[in-house]
């Protein structure tokens, strides 16, 4: 009898473990697979990450759009919080990570530590201290409210991670399956890892001092020993005019009745007689109606950033102020957006040789950037194509601005080269140029008397509500207790 019992009870048991299993396999959503290949995760961190700090807003504040039916907080330099959206990203590209490391590929693990070191560059550069090493643990480790990472260090790992990157690519031989920017070459995505280390410790330039970062020594030895870019490559996302695929600017309602040229950025481009004003911006109506042919540097105008935005409307009515060039938004395919390239790259290290990071011929390097981006907008603007061929670059570089030679001082090399850095960054790179000025000074932005540019933004409410103390500890420690304010300058800008 008792080995009756004994059997009945084992299979319950047996049967217990039986239901639980088809509970738990009821209670997975086919629709919501658990597991997946990093190829297909890789097509999603690409196409969002090549498009996350696009849009509009970077343009008003570095001060190429103005608005003229409301006033835009960018542009007035009144901004506050922005937000940690970096990090809902940075969850498919945690995931792409696993998936890799459990099917043992590491090409995708490489790639997996460069887009965490472009989201975290970017996300560091916006607030200061960020979540960095405890961060990203929710699922893994239950770790739900993590500390911030001091900013040196965030920078710190940011470099490891992409040095990493490198090491692991230098040592495969495969096509990236999925990889819709490179069709899988290896070669490319080293050349963009690269290129995006070389950023970041340009990024660094107020910091040489710092002996446990060795900036310059790194600069100078992914110059001498490591893969770049050659002439044109670029890390691009290429837009096909089909639904999902199409420009993200495309029929955009943003660009109505209210957007128009910020006076800064054309009056910039019209004294260097710089032809890519015309692939920029419209002509203003009153150019059109004169018969102005398009290469007329005359026929157009941007609005006053500083002033009161009715002002800018006023003289739209007048037909005095251009727009934003029709083909930002009713060409579905447009332009290619650039993460990093070989115009920004050869800029980069321009600006390296000036400062006597590295032996190189500065003026060759500036000359093969601004000939590099003339060279983008003549393969993408066809219609256009004339005003920015090789050519035109040449006789563009020998005018005066825009000759090296005629920048004596190393302050005046390094205007030049950040000036054509900021050009290269319209509707490109984001707040690229922001945060170059931020660091250099250049170029200089008019704004209202008084109004400083801001270093950073606000953190987000959701950290005040969600992970107070270590929010509050990372202010107190940057700032000072109650200080989370736009006008405090990080670590990397003092």
């Amino acid at each position: 009898m008792k080995k009756l019992i004994n059997i009945g009870l084992l299979a319950a048991c047996l049967l217990a473990v039986s239901c639980k299993k088809d509970l738990e396999a009821l209670n997975i959503d086919p629709n919501r697979p658990q597991e997946t290949h990093p190829q297909l995760l890789l097509t999603k961190v690409e196409w969002t990450a090549f498009q996350e700090f696009g849009g509009t807003g970077p343009l008003y504040a570095n001060k190429m759009l103005v608005q003229s039916d409301g006033e835009n907080l960018e542009q007035y330099y009144k901004w506050n919080r922005s937000n940690f959206d970096g990090f809902n990203n940075l969850r498919v590209v945690t995931k792409m990570a696993e998936e890799a490391a459990k099917l043992n590929l590491p090409a995708y693990t490489a790639l997996a530590k460069f887009f965490r070191a472009h989201y975290f560059y970017h996300m560091t550069l916006t607030f200061g201290d960020i979540p960095y090493s405890q961060a990203l643990k929710g699922e893994s480790d239950k770790l739900f409210t993590p500390a911030y990472d001091a900013q040196k260090d965030v920078f710190k790992g940011i470099l490891v991670e992409l040095s990493e990157a490198n090491d692991i690519l230098k040592a495969q031989n495969t096509i990236i399956q999925g990889d819709i920017i490179f069709n899988g070459s290896v070669q490319s995505w080293r050349k963009a890892v690269n290129a995006l280390r070389l950023k970041v410790l340009m990024s660094l330039s107020k910091r040489t001092t710092e002996t446990d970062l060795d900036i310059v020594a790194k600069f100078a030895n992914i110059y001498a020993n490591e893969l770049l870019f050659a002439k044109d490559e670029s890390a691009k996302l290429v837009f096909l005019n089909q639904q999902g695929n199409r420009y993200p600017e495309f029929n955009s309602s943003s660009f109505g009745s209210g957007m128009y040229m910020d006076m800064t950025f054309v009056e910039r481009l019209k004294e260097r007689e710089d032809p890519r004003l015309f692939l920029f911006c419209t002509q203003t109506r009153l150019g059109k109606e004169a018969g102005k042919p398009i290469s007329d540097f005359t026929s157009y105008e941007g609005g006053d950033p500083a002033a009161p935005y009715a002002e800018t409307n006023d003289k739209a009515v007048l037909g005095r102020v251009s727009k934003v060039h029709e083909r930002y938004h009713s060409d579905p395919v447009n332009e290619p957006k650039v993460l990093i390239g070989y115009a920004e790259q050869q800029m980069i290290l321009a600006e390296g040789a000036v400062r006597g990071w590295i032996t190189a011929d500065a003026k060759a390097l500036y000359e093969s950037s601004v000939k590099a981006n003339f060279k983008f907008y003549e393969s993408n603007v066809a219609s256009l194509s004339t005003y920015v061929n090789e050519a035109a670059a040449v006789t563009y570089l020998g005018k005066p601005l825009n000759n090296f030679d005629n920048a004596i001082s190393t302050a005046q090399k390094i205007e030049l080269i950040t000036t054509q850095r900021y050009f290269q960054t319209y509707f490109q790179n984001g707040w690229t140029s922001l945060f170059n000025h931020l660091r250099t000074g250049y170029p200089t932005y008019r704004r209202q008397t008084g109004v400083e540019v801001p270093y950073r933004w606000i953190y987000p409410q959701s950290e005040y509500n969600n992970n107070a103390a270590n929010v509050t500890k990372a202010i107190t420690s940057q700032f000072g207790a109650n200080n989370d304010l736009i006008n405090q300058a990080t670590w990397w800008i003092k």
